[in-house]
Order: structure tokens, then sequence, then C-alpha cells
């Protein structure tokens, strides 16, 4: 299984398959996300949700999901992104990570990208102004440049709570 050591050693880092990394692309208000398609469940519409008492804000609350219930997180909210609108462009990417199904919110979903090594670049280090930590890289595919979203690493946080840590 080929990974992208050069990148960030310490990150869990999706396997390429074949030198290629295949993400879901995602907005939140002006910029442009991906995540590891091998994470990604489902895509849903944006319902209404049961809050949660003392909840943190950016958790939306949880949704039964065919008997399964899952905490739903605001990715701009979690991003400080400004505030979230709730429209018929909104979509819920579930997502399946170390066995736990957990929703999240984003602005909307634009397409499937399979990207090579050689279009993943390390995210500049950006001092503590910015935690890269949750970044695998930027994807950049012709004039468009993707945040490349470690998506177990972000959802396995202290501050998220909401999966294990994930074994690196």
């Amino acid at each position: 299984m080929a990974e992208i050591a050069s990148l960030r050693p310490q990150a869990n880092v999706p396997a390429l398959n074949g030198n290629r990394l295949e993400v879901v692309t995602f907005t939140l208000g002006e910029e442009e996300y991906g995540i590891d398609i091998q994470k990604v469940q489902e895509l849903r519409g944006y319902d209404a949700v049961t809050r949660i008492a003392n909840a943190p804000e950016f958790i939306k609350g949880v949704v039964n999901l065919r008997g399964i219930i899952v905490p739903i997180i605001d990715m701009r909210i979690k991003f400080a992104l400004g505030t979230p609108t709730y429209d018929q462009f909104t979509v819920v990417i579930v997502l399946n990570i170390g066995g736990r199904v957990v929703g999240m919110v984003v602005d909307s979903v634009s397409d499937v990208i399979t990207l090579s090594a050689e279009q993943i670049k390390p995210a500049p280090e950006m001092g503590s102004s910015l935690d890269t930590d949750y970044l695998i890289g930027l994807g950049t595919l012709e004039e468009r440049m993707l945040i490349l979203v470690d998506i177990d690493r972000l959802m396995s946080s202290d501050e998220m709570g909401l999966i294990e840590k994930i074994a690196a």
C-alpha cells in the first residue's frame, strides 16, 4: 500500500491506488475542500436534526439514519467560516470512520476527482494561526485548488470527541 510519505510523515494519509487518490469535493463558503472517497458512506440533503443539550455549537444535533443515531457536525461553524445557511444545495456527507457513522454538513458537494501524487502539495506551515494537523495537503487541478482534509484526524480530535483516536 503506497502512501504519500513525503507530505506529512506523521499524518494519517490515505493510501493511493496506483499513485492516485479519489476525493469527494465540497464547498464551504468560497473554498473547495476534498476528503478521501473511501470514508464517504452516502450523501443526503439536510433535514431537521434533534438538538442535544450542552453540545458544542458545531454539533447541530443527531438524526436517525435507518436505526443508527448519527451526530451531525456543521463544518462552516467548526471552521469559523461565517453563519451557515441551509437551502436546497446544503448536503450532509455521511462518513464511516473507524466503524462510527458521522454526518458532516457542507454548503454543496461538487464532484469526485482523482488526483495523482504530483497534484498533491504539502500544506504550508501557517504558524499558530491555522492548525494544519487536519490537512493532508493541497490538491491542484488546473485552476482549482482543493484543501485536502484528513477527515480521520479531524473527527477523532480531542475537541470533536466523536470517534475514538485512530492509531497512526
